[in-house]
């Protein structure tokens, strides 16, 4: 007799044999995010309309600067997997593989630009 438990009979199970971890990634990464967004929209409003030297100084605090980098790193690698699942479900073939690595790269590329950005502010 096997004692697997639910989790263990489904893992590796799903087109991609990767079902569970990227179902298990997605959670984590909404629940990131809703502690992150809040937490960046209070950081980022005392900063909506001043001057650029204003938004250099507040940015040159490792807090803000910290929350905006993960808050963009945690929303453009959920915004991956969803896309990925949305692919996944609607186009085949060689396409499929060409729609999901460009999604992946330009994903990535506005994650280093975005923090690239960001740590350019507060240096």
């Amino acid at each position: 007799m096997r004692f697997l438990t639910d989790r263990k009979r489904a893992e590796g199970l799903g087109s991609a044999q990767s079902g569970v971890h990227h179902h298990w990634s997605m959670i984590l990464s909404s629940v990131a995010l809703v502690f992150l967004i809040p937490l960046f929209i209070f950081t980022f409003g005392p900063v909506l309309g001043a001057s650029y030297e204003e938004v250099v100084a507040y940015y040159g605090r490792p807090f803000p600067a910290i929350v905006a980098a993960l808050t963009l790193i945690v929303g453009l690698r959920h915004f991956a997997g969803g896309c990925q699942v949305m692919i996944e479900d609607y186009v085949h073939g060689l396409a499929r593989k060409v729609a999901i690595l460009l999604m992946y790269c330009l994903s990535y590329a506005a994650m280093a630009a975005g923090v690239f950005a960001i740590a350019r502010l507060a240096l």
